[in-house]
């Protein structure tokens, strides 16, 4: 799955293939708009659902349902009380967002040609690994004022930047990255998850299907993106759980200056191992929805861009047509 802007060969060749992005291509990948798309606007639509999971990851017997949480939380609060953090989550994940899609892009197709397509798929963890960093670098602070909004009965800030000014006034810059260790442990075994096993599950539904790929409307094939990406969803919520909690925990329960191994053992000897499951139901309807939701919006920005939708078969097209070459999974079309 690669997809690049064609770069145009001279005149006097006729058609012309895809070899590469030139810097300026790779800029415009890494700030994917079908990215920023896709992960910022999921991410903040399913606040509800994050605002409860994550009060009830710091404390457990806080709320004995989450339909008896929002009911209470509205009757204190409102409507907005139960979008409570919905900014920083905006903003951090439509800037994570901006960088995933467009570098596992970049990252598959250097590796893809360095190696060969089929050798490729095994360097799926080098590549995450390394676009991860600055993923995460990019989404920490955010998250951390996030989880100090949703985490506390009252939230301590007016808003994402009210919030990173306080935390770096009274804590400094670090104070904002406390978090980056079980971030990276989260995000890393999810990222892995939900590209590897979005591309299987959906090539497994187009194997089951009569058919081909191309046989079915660009509706329907967004649909098996949704799919794909709700089922993809389930397995990034389980992989990744124990350390989202441990996330929640110390971004809300953090001592200034405190030994993050130190914190971390403390937290685990307060809630032990079934600690760490604390609010994995809600979380695998959230991951597994906003994973489809994710999907299918990516789907229909490439769309729009007249590429064709993620995993199975592609449509043939010949090079006059296009003027590149693009590759859905591990098969190239001229």
């Amino acid at each position: 799955m690669s997809l690049f802007f064609p770069r145009r060969e001279p005149a006097q060749s006729k058609t012309s293939q895809f070899n590469g992005p030139t810097p300026l291509q790779a800029l415009l990948c890494c700030l994917h708009v079908g990215g920023m798309l896709a992960c910022g606007l999921t991410h903040a639509g399913v606040t509800p659902l994050d605002l409860v999971k994550t009060r009830r990851q710091v404390d457990s017997k806080l709320y004995t349902s989450n339909f008896q949480a929002w009911g209470k939380i509205y009757r204190g609060e409102g409507l907005r009380g139960i979008f409570t953090g919905w900014s920083p989550t905006l903003f951090g994940y439509s800037a994570q967002g901006a960088f995933k899609y467009g570098w596992y892009e970049y990252f598959k197709k250097t590796y893809s040609d360095a190696v060969g397509p089929e050798a490729a798929d095994g360097t799926l963890p080098r590549r995450v690994r390394v676009g991860r960093v600055p993923r995460g670098l990019a989404l920490c602070p955010f998250e951390a004022v996030k989880v100090r909004m949703q985490g506390s009965l009252q939230s301590p800030f007016r808003g994402t930047f009210h919030g990173i000014s306080s935390v770096t006034a009274k804590e400094g810059v670090a104070g904002l990255y406390k978090g980056i260790y079980p971030l990276w442990g989260r995000q890393i075994p999810y990222t892995m998850m939900k590209f590897a096993s979005f591309e299987t599950i959906v090539e497994m539904i187009y194997d089951r299907l009569p058919g081909q790929k191309s046989d079915y409307s660009k509706a329907a094939q967004t649909g098996v993106s949704f799919t794909g990406g709700y089922l993809a969803g389930i397995l990034c919520a389980i992989v990744s759980h124990p350390a989202d909690v441990m996330v929640s925990k110390l971004n809300a329960n953090r001592e200034p200056g405190e030994a993050f191994g130190k914190a971390m053992s403390r937290i685990y000897k307060d809630i032990g191992f079934s600690g760490l499951w604390n609010g994995l139901p809600v979380r695998i309807v959230m991951i597994g929805t906003l994973t489809g939701l994710q999907w299918m919006i990516y789907d229909y920005f490439k769309i729009f861009m007249g590429f064709p939708t993620t995993g199975g078969p592609a449509q043939l097209r010949s090079p006059s047509e296009t003027g590149c070459v693009i590759s859905t999974g591990n098969k190239k079309y001229h």
